[in-house]
């Protein structure tokens, strides 16, 4: 097995999101690296007060490139695990030949993949004004608690926003949009296997969308599963009980880790 963990965030948030599980899966022997995305390595309240500006340019082939530069980086391919757009990363990542074996937790849809009306209206805030393709913008706390973590008391959503929350560059809400760099072979035999994620509650992206992401692999003969997580919301990766997502998805690897040639 792979002794290192390669974990990426998705949209609005920062490596923090990952903290839970950083500490678990150091606890089971591995090496664990969260890197934050380009521009984007600096506390919370930096972000928000000043986000860089050349964040504005960063789309999905530039985190995908960043991200490929650090896993080439390490003494051995690593376990790959996305998030959200992360999770989009994730198989784009492994459509490339890098990573021993990948999860996509309830992943933004490749290419090919339409996002369902619910994720479409959580994307709103990155795509309404005018100019935003070339923008950083903000989400609201009441856009976060509707699309992320609508099941949790109030105390709790707004701790998740004061703690997590960045802007994010509204050019890759339109490459979601446009289909632009977020292209998959889906018929890839080559590749790692892969575990994508979908949660019953998850209004950023709905299962049903996931659903669909996953059957774009039919075809292929490389190894892809459906994991579903009843009850959960797109904030599963730090909502209470956690954990099991994060032991199941592990687990998952581990059963299904082949050496890379």
């Amino acid at each position: 097995m792979p002794k290192t963990i390669v974990l990426i965030h998705g949209a609005w948030m920062t490596p923090s999101c990952w903290d839970g599980f950083v500490g678990r899966y150091r606890n089971r022997g591995y090496d664990v690296i969260a890197p934050a995305w380009p521009y984007d390595d600096r506390l919370v309240a930096e972000l928000r007060r000043s986000p860089a500006p050349e964040l504005a340019r960063i789309g999905f082939g530039e985190l995908a490139d960043h991200y490929a530069r650090i896993i080439q980086a390490l003494p051995e391919p690593p376990i790959i695990i996305g998030h959200s757009m992360g999770g989009l990363v994730a198989q784009l990542l492994l459509d490339r030949g890098l990573g021993s074996v990948g999860v996509a937790i309830d992943p933004a849809p490749p290419r090919g993949v339409l996002a369902g009306p619910r994720a479409t209206w959580a994307g709103l805030p990155a795509i309404l004004a005018w100019g935003s393709w070339r923008k950083v913008r903000p989400m609201s706390f009441r856009r976060f608690a509707w699309s992320f973590c609508h099941t949790l008391p109030l105390d709790e959503q707004r701790a998740a926003y004061e703690s997590q929350v960045v802007p994010t560059p509204g050019r890759l809400y339109w490459q979601l949009l446009l289909g632009i760099a977020t292209k998959v072979n889906f018929r890839n035999a080559t590749r790692a296997p892969l575990l994508i994620t979908a949660a019953a509650r998850d209004r950023a992206v709905d299962a049903s969308t996931i659903r669909w992401n996953y059957r774009k692999y039919r075809r292929s003969a490389a190894v892809t599963e459906l994991m579903e997580f009843p009850d959960r919301t797109h904030w599963l990766i730090a909502a209470p009980a956690w954990e099991e997502v994060a032991d199941k998805v592990l687990d998952w690897a581990e059963a299904h880790w082949k050496p890379v040639a």
